[in-house]
């Protein structure tokens, strides 16, 4: 680890290799730095299938009125494969239809958010800027619910860092966390198994056509670290994915940055019967970082570059901030270690000018 004042970001480069699993194509990729921490076959051009929801879902959160409720039409509901059995007529707002979208993987669902949100091309335009914006480039929809079409298409390095961007949105990580969810009417549960096959799972997306095989988009967090993992055209997606996120952890270890009470520097102390002034932590922070993420970690210090006095010991002095690849990733207070009082003479000029001015004003 290096302490560094002026914000230089040096770049951890991290890659590593696990054992050969069943998917054609498959990455797992660090939710904080978006470095790949294994990956096959990463970057052939595949279909997605339901995966395709991710997207659906995130251009909805990010243009929709979750609140809004609309009545069903006829065209929603004639749509082949999953579904979360829109009625024709039925009022229903937005969110629950995303909760149909995430946890049923409703084509219904994906349609009618789509007609909701613009229409349906409007819609898909907007899922394709998205990408484009994203700087996914081998990334294309052309429609809302990831059945089979020729230029629908993406592949699991790109898949996986859409994810990582969604899984940014509050909304979009409640929704595709929760097992099951009721509405007026009906009962969800969550088609992603993974929820309750793997106890640091959080999300995010099955899906599976005969064209794309099984597909699956997953997250997990532990130790205040997220990972991304995606398979496409994988018929042991359940186990591939435990395999591959425990091979990922796995690559990570505690490492205590400073401990409570420990001293952290020291300022210079203007017109005080000390110098300078110590610092230190004010709490423990431990983190679960990989070896060379350690190693590439930053301090930032912010804090006067001098104090006066009088001050307190215990009162506090600035911020101490750790940064990875440049992004905060914890802080903690800086609380100074001893007093300092003002020295006779300073306190006795003080003392002189309060009394000048004291005098002034009684005379107006």
């Amino acid at each position: 680890m290096r302490k560094l004042l002026c914000g230089i970001v040096f770049v951890m480069l991290l890659t590593s290799t696990a054992g050969a699993i069943s998917a054609r194509s498959a990455v797992v990729l660090d939710g904080l730095t978006g470095k790949t921490l294994f990956e096959q076959n990463t970057d052939e051009i595949l279909p997605m299938a339901s995966t395709t929801k991710i997207m659906t879902a995130l251009v909805a959160l990010e243009n929709g009125d979750l609140d809004r409720v609309y009545t069903v039409k006829k065209e929603y509901t004639l749509v082949e494969g999953s579904s979360m059995y829109l009625r024709e007529g039925e009022r229903i707002s937005l969110r629950d239809t995303l909760y149909g979208l995430m946890l049923m993987s409703g084509n219904d669902a994906a349609l009618a958010i789509a007609g909701e949100c613009g229409g349906q091309e409007q819609f898909i335009q907007a899922m394709n800027d998205k990408a484009l914006e994203l700087g996914l480039a081998n990334t294309h929809f052309d429609n809302p619910n990831g059945l089979d079409s020729e230029n629908h298409h993406t592949t699991a390095r790109e898949l996986a860092k859409l994810t990582a961007y969604a899984m940014e949105n509050e909304e979009f990580r409640k929704i595709v966390g929760t097992q099951s969810y009721t509405m007026e009417g009906r009962t969800m549960t969550n088609h992603n198994k993974l929820l309750r096959l793997y106890p640091d799972a959080v999300g995010v997306k099955t899906g599976f056509t005969s064209r794309s095989g099984r597909c699956l988009v997953s997250a997990a967090e532990r130790h205040g670290r997220r990972l991304i993992a995606v398979t496409l055209h994988d018929p042991d997606d359940w186990n591939d994915h435990i395999s591959m996120l425990e091979s990922a952890f796995a690559q990570f270890q505690e490492y205590t940055l400073h401990l409570e009470g420990q001293a952290l520097g020291e300022v210079p102390c203007e017109g005080g019967d000390r110098a300078v002034l110590p610092y230190h932590a004010q709490r423990t922070l431990t983190c679960w970082l990989t070896p060379e993420e350690y190693d590439a970690l930053e301090i930032q210090i912010t804090g006067s570059r001098f104090v006066y006095a009088p001050t307190v010991s215990g009162d506090d002095y600035g911020v101490i901030s750790y940064l990875l690849n440049g992004r905060p990733l914890m802080q903690d207070s800086l609380l100074f270690s001893q007093s300092a009082s003002m020295l006779p003479e300073r306190r006795t000029r003080l003392e002189i000018i309060l009394e000048k001015i004291r005098s002034f004003f009684d005379r107006l």
